[in-house]
């Protein structure tokens, strides 16, 4: 599953659309196509892992699920989940789910829990943490409502990074440790972010798939932790656990 920077990647890749009108549309969504054909696209955006186009009275939101992928003026060997087609190229969408949010796309989101967008607060990021203090934290860091982006490889590294044991519940975290990884949800993003368009993401992963721990050279637990059963990987010898 696509996490908040690689949506970002394709916001910016698709740009030279934004303004132009759909010429066509086709695939098997359930959506109505006829809606989309002949509208000028307003704009792109993003909101952690949904890709946005906007149109004037209505949004088309694209999210990637597990498999989903896509391609810019090139088309792949297996079904088409919806194509646009505009005077100078085509996007395609493959195995996503394709939905339609009515009115102003501003009505829909609250972009300052986007842990990528300029509205981020990590004010109402903390606050909603408190409200939740026996989750594990392991859970917590995938909730979009709070860090909308976040997804599971982003969660392993930032634990690890403030040496945070993924099953610690949330409320029993001191809170400099909680303010840590609020800021590290944002920084590593941003990381993220900058290694997947250098293409070189995964030579900077000291957690997620590891087998050993580069500060304590002893072997990484794999497991699927909290309610969310996603993998995690963690030491469990420099990553203190909170119960």
């Amino acid at each position: 599953m696509p996490e908040g920077p690689s949506i970002i990647i394709l916001k910016e890749e698709v740009q030279q659309f934004a303004g132009r009108k759909v010429l066509s549309v086709e695939g098997n969504t359930s959506i109505d196509l006829s809606r989309l054909e002949s509208k000028k696209v307003i704009a792109f955006k993003s909101w952690g892992k949904h890709f946005l186009i906007c149109f004037k009275d209505f949004t088309v939101k694209i999210h990637f699920l597990l498999f989903g992928t896509y391609g810019i003026n090139e088309k792949k060997d297996t079904p088409i989940r919806l194509n646009l087609t505009f005077i100078n190229g085509e996007i395609n969408f493959y195995a996503c789910s394709v939905k339609i949010l009515e009115g102003d796309v501003n009505s829909h989101y609250d972009w300052t829990s986007d842990v990528m967008n300029e509205e981020w607060s990590p004010k109402k990021a903390k606050a909603k943490l408190k409200e939740i203090p026996t989750k594990m934290i392991c859970d917590t860091l995938l909730e979009q409502d709070i860090f909308s982006g976040v997804g599971n490889i982003i969660k392993n590294e930032v634990l690890y990074r403030v040496k945070i044991h993924p099953e610690s519940l949330t409320g029993e975290i001191p809170t400099a440790k909680i303010n840590e990884i609020i800021k590290e949800a944002q920084n590593y993003s941003f990381d993220f972010l900058k290694w997947k368009m250098k293409f070189e993401l995964k030579k900077h992963w000291l957690a997620h798939t590891k087998k050993e721990c580069t500060r304590c050279d002893l072997p990484m637990i794999k497991k699927q932790t909290g309610v969310k059963k996603r993998r995690s990987f963690f030491c469990e010898n420099c990553q203190v656990l909170h119960t």
